[in-house]
């Protein structure tokens, strides 16, 4: 969404970087990159307590006995809608670090937490109405924006050679976020400790957060929103494509780690103590294998790790229908962290593909060298922050088809049906799109041509 001014921008005070070239080795070598590697670590931090204040909720319902109220149908739709607060405002948060600065924005989304994080340790009893837990629960949302702020400002700090790297700890390092609240909640639980435990450790570390950013953080003065990037990257439909298998993989990743505690409750009978044993494993797992995903597309290319990455999903999804309808919860919890693995390895393999895509559009265009580079950077950047919020929509359906699930069967197994249909479907949208031969028309120039365009997006 944002791009390098050619010009400097006007000095102006506070820890703003007028001029920043990390293409530049000798720039790169001698200041550039000490100053993008303390951003990325702070960043990281920011983003990662970011994560856990999202998925706050799905650690907070285990904590909701029949006190509280509420039904299961009530906590899936409430995990749902957190879900849905945090994948829209990642859209406003990807052009927030142009309009505010890296560093400024960082301080204000890291302070923003804040919020919703006060709010529920007001309201956590028994007593409160479930629209009142609703509300608070929307205003944990915002934490999902703080991965599009941080990829988009981290992006600008680091060179080419080095943005895979930087942007893969950057994204894992948030992730991670979901099963380390998921520990701590097992350790207050196992403590006999309550949700208020919960949320007084994780307020003063937000604290924390956002004065080490004000502290160590900087603003770039050169980057600046490139809306028409953005238009563009909208028009394209390889950016609804790419959005559409974004939510297949993290979608899951994020729906399930919502999901997979709740659905230990109500269709295994596990107490909040024997299901917060089990959720973190598989969020952990998917978490660290994300580089591996991107690692294995840039061995193998993305397109072809994302189609059998989708079809191991459908098949562990195949496993877990029949666990689900025969109890068997050895069976369901083996294969529930297996597809959490699975789910984070096409996180990584897809987002690798992203780049790769506008590149080769950029080649049949006929440009060359930096031209082709600058405009496969400017589209596939736009169009990561579009990709990224609708594919965190994903976890929305998957929390609201276990609602549904239960409130139709009392059982899990038609959501796990819905889900195996759906990998099913991104499979042939991976294979048609990106790694299916054309056949031969009439015109055999025509067909060569096509055939050469359609065989290289087996590569990105």
């Amino acid at each position: 969404m944002t791009a390098p001014a050619t010009s400097t921008a006007p000095a102006r005070g506070g820890r703003w970087i007028e001029e920043w070239d990390p293409e530049d080795e000798v720039f790169w070598e001698e200041k550039g990159e000490k100053v993008a590697r303390r951003n990325l670590f702070f960043s990281v931090l920011s983003e990662h307590i970011g994560f856990s204040i999202w998925t706050l909720w799905s650690v907070m319902v285990l904590f909701m006995g029949p006190e509280y109220g509420l039904t299961p149908a009530d906590k899936f739709l409430l995990t749902s809608m957190v879900t849905l607060v945090g994948a829209v405002v990642r859209v406003p948060y990807t052009f927030a670090v142009a309009l505010f600065g890296g560093r400024n924005w960082t301080i204000v989304s890291a302070s923003l937490l804040l919020v919703p994080t006060v709010a529920a340790f007001v309201v956590m009893e028994p007593g409160t109405s479930f629209n009142t837990f609703l509300v608070v629960g929307l205003l944990a949302g915002i934490g999902g924006g703080n991965f599009a702020s941080s990829m988009t400002n981290i992006n600008a700090f680091f060179p080419l050679r080095k943005k895979g790297w930087a942007l893969g700890l950057n994204a894992g390092g948030g992730n991670i976020g979901v099963p380390v609240i998921q520990l701590v909640a097992l350790a207050i639980i196992g403590a006999s400790g309550g949700p208020r435990v919960l949320l007084g450790i994780y307020i003063p570390l937000i604290v924390v957060a956002a004065v080490l950013s004000a502290l160590f953080m900087d603003n770039i003065a050169s980057v600046k929103n490139d809306t028409g990037a953005a238009r563009d990257a909208a028009k394209d439909a390889h950016t609804w494509i790419m959005s559409f298998l974004y939510i297949g993989t993290f979608g899951s990743f994020i729906g399930y780690a919502f999901a997979f505690g709740q659905v230990l409750q109500v269709q295994f009978g596990r107490t909040p103590l024997q299901a917060a044993y089990l959720t973190f494993i598989g969020p952990l797992l998917g978490s660290l294998i994300r580089p591996l995903g991107g690692w294995l597309a840039d061995r193998y290319g993305g397109a072809r790790i994302t189609l059998w990455n989708f079809v191991a999903m459908a098949a562990a999804t195949g496993i877990l229908v029949f666990a689900s309808s025969e109890k068997s919860l050895p069976l369901f919890v083996g294969v529930f962290v297996v597809l959490f693995v699975l789910s984070g390895l096409g996180n990584g393999s897809t987002y690798k593909m992203i780049p790769g895509i506008f590149q080769k559009k950029a080649v049949d265009k006929g440009l060359e060298g930096e031209e082709a580079a600058r405009y496969g950077r400017r589209l596939s950047g736009a169009s990561m922050g579009l990709i990224g919020a609708v594919g965190a929509l994903g976890g929305v359906g998957i929390n609201l088809a276990f609602r549904q699930s239960f409130l139709s069967s009392g059982s899990g197994t038609g959501a796990f049906v819905t889900f195996l249909v759906f990998y099913a479907v991104a499979f042939m949208v991976t294979w048609a799109v990106y790694l299916r031969r054309p056949a031969a028309s009439g015109a055999r120039a025509t067909a060569t041509a096509e055939a050469k365009s359609q065989l290289s997006y087996a590569e990105v």
